[in-house]
């Protein structure tokens, strides 16, 4: 299934524009996001495109990975991949789109929450939204791959000072409204450790579908 390996479609779909490709090995592109994919994990040709893609740098895959000889793997967390069929989608009319002006606020509210890579143009990946209070950014989320008839939910995040008033839901309905809107349908990955969250998404009307490992790796027979 198209979402057992969403980075490879999305590279190789609607996020081309935003990615480098070799053969049977794809990345986005260094200040997007640190993500790459290969065709079919268990291809050995399909990691020597990517060694030769990544060129002695180290990249983040999504997925099951059996690293062949010459690689070295490190497993970084361990997610579950949760699908959006069931939410209640509504625009939150105070939502607003964000966008380049909008970067540095963006990067502040990442850097104090942590919901997981956000880059100086991970923004181009589109549909982001955020609420301000008086004037300040206080809570965001957006899109990020882009496979085959669906769209990921990413950088879900509300100020520390303000999180348990219901922020992150309205973002995320409000991003979810727009998935909806272009034809596609929402999914997002959590960690396993982040409790919190996936009690969130559940009670919103997110379904697990399975665990996502995450994982750094890089060639080191170059």
């Amino acid at each position: 299934m198209t979402l057992d390996n969403p980075v490879w479609s999305a590279l190789t779909g609607r996020d081309a524009h935003l990615a480098v490709t070799h053969g049977r090995a794809a990345r986005y592109l260094v200040d997007v996001a640190p993500f790459a994919a290969v065709d079919d994990p268990a291809d050995p040709l399909a990691w020597a495109d990517l060694a030769n893609l990544l060129d002695g740098e180290t990249a983040v895959l999504f997925g099951d990975v059996d690293a062949p000889a010459g690689w070295t793997a490190e497993p970084l967390v361990v997610g579950l991949q949760m699908l959006g069929g069931g939410v209640d989608a509504t625009t939150d009319p105070t939502a607003v789109p964000l966008g380049a002006q909008d970067v540095p606020e963006m990067l502040d509210l990442v850097r104090r929450t942590q919901p997981g890579p956000f880059l100086p143009r991970t923004f181009e990946l589109g549909g982001y939204v955020g609420l301000r209070m008086e004037g300040r950014l206080v809570a965001m989320a957006g899109e990020r791959f882009h496979p085959a008839g669906w769209t990921e939910i990413s950088a879900v995040c509300t100020d520390p000072q303000l999180q348990g008033r219901g922020l992150a839901k309205r973002v995320v309905r409000s991003v979810v409204d727009g998935i909806r809107a272009s034809g596609s349908e929402a999914f997002l990955h959590v960690m396993t450790a982040n409790t919190g969250a996936i009690g969130l998404y559940r009670a919103m009307g997110f379904e697990v579908r399975r665990e996502m490992p995450v994982t750094r790796v890089s060639c080191t027979s170059r």
